[in-house]
């Protein structure tokens, strides 16, 4: 066993040049201790968490600096509701926090599909809720913290698609438009009660009160927010002024972001040197504009040049990327104040060799390792997103299994020991530092 599982590391880092030598040897001993489930590094106690605080432009933990390492894992919620899935659930935390990882970003909605957490407005599945229970009782006890999303702006798990349907079904619809769920003040009523009842959940594994848990990171708003049918952005804008007041009137201890995408605005400059096309500032989101809105506490970017190009080649994918990842951190340095997340970011595995893959994903730690060590806004990065073995139906073109014969991996095991040097860093487990 023990020697395919320094063949399987030879694979992953032989030749490529990932690896500082200081962390070579911390990364050999990390993916053996993946390998042997039965084998005792300290990660089995549940680790003692507080909660996350912002202090200007840096996250916060007990009066020291937090910077985030972590993944995108949606399927969390749903995958827990069986008994036959959940240990897919248990297994993807444990191994993030093998790997170092901070912060896992997941859904907390389900909105009239399969096993839905919420069936019609107000109505909860009581099974589904424990099931999202036992999400954040697992990642607290793998000191693992969550950033929670509310609800979808696309169609997957009911989204705002849902909320109008529901509000059409009852007769108090004033429109079909996907986007009268931003406007309309019976779905403004409908998501403010989902939020209420979620924010106000006392866990029945825990005892803890979701508002009171420092296992969760923050919230999420809405994941990736448009409004296209109000391209001025007045609509957007004001449903989030609403919703984080709402939010902020109910839970004063966790940190809040809206979802964006970091697309600038109709009347930012930026649209045009360095909005990917056109066609980004028509959305109805406003990257500057809605993140300065006072009760949302730290940004949120994403990270797709193959989705939002067409007929681009790599190298100007990699250019684009730099340039997009360091105009957001100069935003969050000179004119808000406040930490960026570029909270989703990937390649295609369809369209790109693994070698590309890793070039991209290997700039964008980097660039978010040289803003932690010059104290700027860049607060860190979630991959989109991580597997376990046997779940093709979750997948799409960018997913990634932990433990398999890529390179792809080591990168956030690099990441997680870099990040333990920069200034006293607060990490989850200080044992973690021995492998670096």
């Amino acid at each position: 066993m023990l020697q395919k599982v320094f063949k399987r590391y030879r694979i992953m880092v032989g030749g490529n040049g990932l690896f500082y030598p200081v962390v070579g040897f911390a990364s050999i001993v990390l993916f053996i201790y993946m390998s042997f489930g039965d084998v005792k590094f300290g990660f089995e106690e549940e680790v003692e968490l507080a909660f996350v605080e912002r202090n200007g432009t840096q996250f916060m933990v007990d009066g020291k600096t937090f910077y985030i390492n972590g993944w995108n894992s949606y399927w969390l919620m749903v995958q827990s509701v069986d008994e036959y899935s959940r240990p897919r659930v248990r297994e993807m935390l444990k191994a993030g926090a093998k790997m170092g990882l901070t912060v896992c970003r997941t859904w907390a909605f389900n909105d009239g599909d399969y096993n839905a957490l919420q069936s019609s407005p107000g109505v909860f599945n009581e099974q589904t809720f424990k099931a999202l229970d036992y999400v954040i009782a697992e990642a607290r006890k793998h000191g693992i913290r969550l950033l929670l999303s509310l609800v979808n702006n696309l169609h997957a798990y009911g989204g705002k698609t849902q909320y109008v349907k529901w509000a059409w079904q009852e007769g108090v619809g004033l429109s079909s438009s996907n986007d009268s769920f931003f406007f309309d003040p019976s779905i403004r009523s409908y998501f403010k009660n989902y939020i209420k009842t979620i924010l106000t959940r006392k866990n029945t594994i825990t005892g803890i009160e979701y508002r009171n848990d420092p296992a969760i990171f923050g919230w999420e708003l809405i994941n990736e927010p448009r409004c296209m049918t109000d391209p001025s952005g007045d609509t957007l804008q004001d449903w989030i002024e609403e919703m984080s007041a709402f939010v902020k009137l109910i839970d004063k201890r966790h940190l809040v972001t809206v979802g964006l995408e970091g697309f600038y605005g109709p009347n930012d400059p930026k649209r045009l040197t360095v909005n990917p096309e056109d066609w980004a500032s028509r959305l109805g989101s406003d990257f500057i504009r809605n993140s300065l809105i006072s009760n949302i506490d730290f940004t949120s970017v994403h990270i797709y040049p193959d989705h939002w190009f067409h007929e681009q080649v790599f190298e100007d994918y990699m250019k684009f990327v730099s340039k997009w990842m360091l105009s957001h951190i100069e935003d969050g340095d000179k004119v808000l104040n406040k930490p960026v997340v570029f909270s989703e970011f990937g390649l295609s595995d369809i369209n790109f060799t693994m070698s590309e893959r890793k070039t991209m994903y290997k700039t964008i730690l980097d660039i978010s390792y040289k803003s932690a060590k010059k104290n700027r806004s860049g607060g860190g990065c979630l991959v989109w997103q991580f597997l376990v073995g046997g779940m093709q139906e979750f997948s799409d073109d960018f997913g990634i299994i932990p433990w398999e014969k890529t390179p792809i991996p080591s990168l956030f095991i690099e990441q997680s020991c870099r990040l333990a040097k920069v200034k006293e860093w607060a990490h989850k487990d200080k044992s973690f530092k021995q492998f670096c």
